[in-house]
C-alpha cells in the first residue's frame, strides 16, 4: 500500500508541476517573467547610475506613474549626465515650486511603448510624454537622441526598458 500511495504522491506532483509549467509557458522563464523582474523605478534604483534621477523623479511625483503598467521606454540620464548642467540646476530644479518644470522634463525623457534598440535605429523622432518630441540620428552605430549619446541600450523592465543617455534631454 505504501508504495501504491508514494507512485499516486509522485504522479500529482508532476501533474501539479506541468500544470504550473503550462501556466508559465515554454518561453516564460527566458521572457523574464514580469514576477521576477524589477520596474523602471527599481531598475534604475539597483543600477546606482541614477540616484539624481531617481531623487528627481521622487520630486516630481512621478514614482507611482513610473511604476505602473506602462509600458515605457527611458531615456535615462547617469548621475554624470546630471552633474554636467550648470551649477545649482538640480538642486534648484528639486524645489517643490519647481515641481511642473521638473515633471516636464523628466516626462520628456519618457516615450509611450516599449521601444528597443533595434526599433530606436530606425526612427528619426520619437513623441514623449510630455508632448514634445526628441530627434533621433544614428551613425556608424551611434544613437543620438537630441544631444545625447545613447551609451547602453535594452535594459529590460517589466514595464518597460530603459535606455542610458550621457546627458540630460531639456525640452524647449
Amino acid at each position: 500500500m505504501k508504495v501504491n500511495y508514494h507512485y499516486k504522491f509522485g504522479m500529482l506532483v508532476l501533474l501539479l508541476l506541468g500544470l504550473l509549467i503550462s501556466q508559465i509557458g515554454c518561453n516564460g522563464i527566458a521572457k523574464k517573467h514580469s514576477m521576477w523582474q524589477k520596474d523602471v523605478v527599481d531598475t534604475a534604483v539597483a543600477a546606482g547610475d541614477f540616484t539624481t534621477l531617481v531623487t528627481a523623479i521622487k520630486a516630481a511625483d512621478l514614482v507611482e506613474t513610473l511604476k505602473g503598467e506602462g509600458p515605457f521606454t527611458v531615456f535615462a540620464p547617469t548621475d554624470e549626465a546630471f552633474a554636467k548642467l550648470p551649477s545649482g540646476t538640480v538642486e534648484n530644479l528639486l524645489k517643490p515650486e519647481n515641481k511642473q518644470k521638473l515633471s516636464s522634463i523628466l516626462t520628456y525623457h519618457v516615450v509611450s511603448g516599449k521601444v528597443m534598440a533595434s526599433d530606436v535605429v530606425n526612427l528619426s523622432y520619437a513623441n514623449t510624454v510630455n508632448g514634445q518630441s526628441l530627434m533621433i540620428k544614428t551613425s556608424h552605430g551611434v544613437v543620438i537622441v537630441n544631444n545625447a549619446q545613447v551609451t547602453k541600450t535594452d535594459i529590460d523592465c517589466s514595464n518597460g526598458v530603459i535606455h542610458v543617455v550621457d546627458t540630460v534631454l531639456l525640452p524647449k
